[in-house]
């Protein structure tokens, strides 16, 4: 769970230091994770650290099947980050583990052995991650947990997005939308995310119950109220965060219990999979809340066409940017500034590991009013492809054209 924390304490754990340096290779003064914008501006302010340190830095992203982003996005975006603060296309090697969890320890072991001085890797899960977490202290290589975070070790930093408010997000949007679509007596099914083996799906859960139920367990007892009149009506985990599985699951939920009439999903996919038990049996849109978050084609389509309540953006090019300069940071001996490391993240109870330096950046929810300035803005959904598929006349009504 992300949260703030003593950063004094923090970095001595973490056995960082300033050094000696000059003047061209400190950190630029006021760097947060608020510097960061569509324009890569602010990596330029990082070639004197660039030029000041050295050895690789090796990025590790995980698969290209889970989702599209990591090869139509953090990868170019990253490429892009690296070359903005000065790096040669020798300072720096960007890899995809293709869903092996073998290949990405190979991966991470073969960059060091090549100088890496910091890894920057999205762990499959956190096995894999605590696994490249030890290779790489044993090595005296600092590691950047990117997206998804690593509870190991005294080196290991974290760049994300402030997962508990991802969750807080899907849960504001979820009662805003009960609310706008007349729901009566809200019976509520929630399908979580992997909580079996991602941690973040927990910090989600975590955010979204607070939000809906004022309570941080997952998932929570069938039989929940609040004081708005909901009720849960289940609480389900979907291993792996595979699609098909919580599809399994909602479908024996709502033929088993016809009365629910509002749901909670921890992503696009596990939202559209809802969406499509609902659509079988014959549900209208704007019936039924679905939620979700990563803002893909799907879930914006299912959005437009009033079939999910909205969708949490994060913005990928932030989160590029921002683990780049963090390692350009940590690759010349320096101290990364409070305003970049805003926050921790520790492990959920139950799991093991310690807690974290973490740089936490802000998500958007995304729905039909902020769709054109948010997610068409930046080009991360395609507005042909979108309008294409949810109508133009649902583009036309959402401002997009």
């Amino acid at each position: 769970m992300a949260g703030t924390g003593a950063f004094a304490i923090i970095m001595a754990a973490c056995g960082t230091s300033t050094g000696s340096t000059s003047a061209s290779a400190t950190v630029p003064a006021g760097l947060s994770v608020s510097s960061f914008d569509a324009s890569f501006s602010a990596m330029a302010q990082l070639k004197g650290l660039t030029a000041a340190g050295s050895g690789l830095v090796g990025v590790i992203l995980p698969d290209t099947t889970s989702s599209t982003r990591y090869v139509a996005f953090d990868e170019p975006y990253l490429k892009q980050a690296f070359t903005a603060a000065g790096y040669s296309s020798s300072q720096f090697k960007i890899d995809n583990a293709q869903g092996d969890d073998a290949k990405e320890l190979a991966l991470a072991q073969a960059d060091i052995t090549q100088g890496a001085k910091v890894l920057i890797f999205d762990p499959l899960d956190s096995t894999v991650g605590a696994q490249i977490q030890q290779y790489a202290q044993s090595h005296g290589v600092k590691t950047i947990s990117y997206d998804r975070a690593t509870f190991q070790g005294t080196k290991t930093y974290y760049v994300s997005f402030d997962n508990v408010q991802v969750g807080k997000l899907i849960g504001k949007g979820f009662k805003e939308c009960v609310t706008a679509w007349g729901v009566s007596s809200p019976k509520v099914f929630t399908l979580n995310g992997g909580e079996d083996t991602d941690p973040n799906a927990v910090s989600f859960a975590q955010g979204y119950n607070s939000e809906i139920w004022g309570k941080t367990d997952t998932p929570l007892p069938a039989g929940t109220t609040n004081s708005n009149g909901y009720t849960l009506v289940g609480d389900k985990i979907t291993p792996g965060w595979t699609n098909a599985t919580g599809q399994t699951i909602f479908q024996q939920a709502y033929t088993a219990n016809k009365s629910i009439n509002a749901t909670v999903e921890a992503n696009d996919g596990l939202g559209n999979a809802v969406i499509t038990v609902l659509k079988n049996s014959g549900v209208a849109a704007k019936k039924v809340p679905t939620t979700g978050q990563d803002a893909t084609l799907q879930g914006m389509v299912n959005v437009l066409q009033n079939y999910q309540c909205g969708s949490v953006y994060k913005a990928v090019y932030l989160e590029a940017q921002d683990a780049v300069a963090l390692a350009t940071i940590l690759r010349a001996g320096q101290t990364p500034p409070p305003a970049l490391l805003n926050g921790t993240t520790k492990p959920p109870t139950g799991v093991s590991g310690n807690e974290q330096p973490a740089s936490l950046l802000v998500p958007i929810w995304v729905n039909a009013s902020n769709m054109n300035s948010t997610v068409i803005k930046d080009k991360f959904v395609d507005k042909t492809q979108l309008c294409t598929q949810a109508g133009a006349s649902a583009c036309t009504a959402a401002g997009i054209s």
